[in-house]
């Protein structure tokens, strides 16, 4: 069954939390981001703690026009913005920009997503801001970065998948290049904005000042072509398509059984001998061609056929639980439904329930971040457009008048629209 999300320091259902402090709490977090990568990575520390504030122009984040529909809410939105407030400002109005200026005064974080540039035209960018609130930590997750020749061009997940090179090692090695079936750019670029926003946090404790966090999407595929930059530096090779296979290892990959397919992943001399042994296939460890790992990453155009013609006699199931039997790593090939039932995952707390006072039972995806003495909670469900506008506004104005009467007003040039 699923189980439910702490909500604050009681449980939805039976599970006790504890009712120590968040990890983030007392962390406040301005969010102007829109579609994916922002909102994953603010849902990141409201789970954490943090106070999220999500600034919302009139027609909303453009994802709530995303489908399919959770009663008349787009089912996208819900899963990227639990544990936020939302407010609705209107930058292009000179009272709501002030009004967006007086929010960020106090802010503990800023995140953006933005072309770099649209912020400046509002008098919201970090150079502006840090003038009158230098403790602030500014992250600035941008497709290109805020600098280069590429800085002022739109990004979206699946170019960075091409242009930063996953696309030319994904897929099946006689078909087209595939982008992964999961926006990972995105999501993995408000994971390293979520760390540089923390790692920003911590300095901010020795040293009293905040920094910009600079993300660009597509220094995170970059990043992660670390294996794949050694072997060219190393031998001049430029890795190809693979399908599931590993270019480094092997057998490490989908294998074909009976009913299905199945992974195997014998990273080691120790897991390939064990892997022999459960497929009756020792004979193949004496072999000259798969004599090490690197005989074998070679070598897997031979060494797969000879694998899957075992592998094709027995269904999936009983190949992994024999090789399980031996401690070989290996897995079912699930499917969406499959993954949100299995029995671990749920264990895992990665399938969470809570109760939406408009849309009724919202099922979401849990957090992969388990801490013992300050676990993750689930505080606020994904809110309405500007559904805490009244509470936010009535703050801010309060603070407004004390900053006009003591000559504390952020000012700015002429408001400008943002690019999107």
């Amino acid at each position: 069954m699923n189980r439910p999300m702490a909500m604050g320091p009681e449980c939805v259902g039976s599970k006790k939390v504890t009712s120590m402090e968040a990890a983030l709490d007392g962390m406040m977090v301005v969010d102007f981001t829109e579609y994916g990568a922002g909102p994953f990575c603010s849902m990141l520390l409201g789970d954490l703690g943090a106070d999220v504030i999500k600034v919302e122009p009139p027609r909303g984040d453009a994802f709530r026009q995303w489908g399919p529909l959770h009663g008349d809410a787009s089912a996208p939105f819900q899963q990227l913005n639990r544990n936020k407030r939302s407010v609705v400002l209107n930058l292009k109005d000179a009272h709501d920009l002030q009004l967006a200026r007086e929010l960020v005064r106090d802010a503990d974080v800023v995140i953006e997503n933005f072309r770099p540039g649209t912020m400046a035209a509002f008098g919201l960018d970090y150079a502006r801001i840090r003038e009158i609130n230098p403790r602030l930590i500014y992250c600035a997750l941008s497709g290109y970065g805020q600098s280069g020749p590429y800085r002022n061009r739109g990004g979206f997940d699946l170019i960075l998948q091409g242009l930063g090179g996953l696309m030319s090692v994904t897929g099946d090695p006689t078909g087209a290049p595939a982008k992964s079936g999961v926006p990972i750019i995105d999501f993995g670029a408000s994971a390293h904005a979520a760390i540089g926003i923390l790692a920003a946090y911590i300095a901010r404790l020795r040293t009293g000042t905040g920094q910009l966090v600079d993300i660009s999407l597509l220094d995170v595929p970059v990043s992660w072509l670390a294996l794949l930059a050694a072997k060219y530096w190393a031998s001049g090779e430029v890795q190809q398509r693979l399908g599931s296979a590993h270019p480094l290892s092997a057998p490490y990959q989908a294998f074909r059984a009976a009913d299905g397919y199945l992974t195997i992943a014998a990273g080691n001399q120790r897991l390939w001998e064990s892997t022999c042994q459960a497929l009756g296939t020792e004979h193949l460890t004496g072999d000259p061609r798969f004599l090490t790992n690197n005989d074998r990453a070679r070598n897997q155009a031979l060494l797969v056929p000879l694998l899957e013609a075992v592998l094709t006699t027995r269904p999936a199931c009983e190949w992994i639980e024999q090789l399980n039997a031996l401690g070989v790593p290996c897995g079912p090939l699930n499917e969406v439904d499959q993954v949100l039932q299995d029995p671990q995952v749920l264990h895992r707390d990665m399938v969470l329930e809570l109760e939406h006072p408009r849309l009724g039972r919202l099922k979401l995806i849990g957090s992969p971040i388990k801490l013992s003495d300050t676990p993750v909670q689930l505080r606020r469900h994904p809110p309405d457009l500007g559904e805490h506008t009244a509470e936010i506004v009535a703050e801010l104005e309060a603070k407004l008048a004390k900053s006009s009467a003591t000559g504390q007003v952020m000012t700015s040039a002429a408001v400008k629209p943002p690019q999107t």
